[in-house]
């Protein structure tokens, strides 16, 4: 069983109040779960190797490189020569990054024991360092790897979509983002999960298929309906 982004009717009922617009879609869409990957090693390699390729290619590449290595490491995957990681699937570029990111792990140059204690900022500006690791990677990662309640990402195509859609409005600047943004704070992450639905492209796991309980007091929280 996957283990699941955290949330309940604590947050719906606070996006629901805030934006109705937003509400009636969460209504009409109903329930989310999405798959958490909370070991930071393993998403960092996963992320990088599924970057610019199909869902089905990187499964396939994922298949071959976990085959390949065994207990993903950062001291088997350094130990795992270039030509074994192109074998997998894994681009020349791509295997180079998998190796900068296990020799920095297995030095400690980069502590990922410190990072759930780090906030969201620091976290992406540590993460986003490592090459080809940008910006939106390391927000994918405060989401599905740390469970960050507030993370809605400018660079996320999807998020932009579906912001489109929800709102009726043809263009979306980074202004106007912003203040689309700011309405779901501090519960942003469960306001991506519907932005992704509304755009037609999820992320994670599960397709919505329970309907929203109705909302708790706030001295309730439900894990999940």
């Amino acid at each position: 069983m996957p283990q699941l982004f955290e949330y309940g009717t604590v947050e719906i009922a606070h996006l629901q109040a805030r934006d109705p617009t937003l509400g009636e879609a969460i209504a009409r869409i109903g329930w989310i779960e999405r798959a958490m990957r909370p070991e930071l090693f393993p998403a960092l390699v996963h992320s990088l190797v599924s970057q610019q390729i199909s869902n089905a290619a990187a499964a396939t590449v994922w298949r071959r490189l976990i085959s390949r290595v065994g207990d993903l490491t950062p001291a088997r995957l350094a130990q795992t020569p270039l030509a074994d990681l192109r074998a997998c699937g894994v681009s020349p570029r791509k295997a180079e990054w998998l190796h900068c990111l296990s020799e920095r792990v297995r030095s400690g140059a980069l502590d990922l024991a410190a990072l759930p204690a780090l906030p969201d900022a620091q976290v992406i500006r540590l993460l986003s360092a490592l090459p080809g690791v940008g910006i939106w990677t390391a927000e994918m990662l405060l989401i599905f790897a740390l469970g960050r309640p507030d993370v809605v990402s400018w660079g996320d195509q999807a998020i932009r979509r579906g912001m489109q859609r929800l709102y009726g409005v043809e263009t979306l600047n980074q202004a106007r983002f912003a203040q689309y943004r700011e309405r779901y704070r501090p519960y942003g992450t469960v306001a991506s999960f519907y932005l992704w639905g509304l755009a037609g492209q999820p992320t994670g796991t599960a397709a919505p298929t329970q309907p929203v309980p109705e909302a708790a007091s706030a001295s309730h929280r439900l894990q999940r309906p």
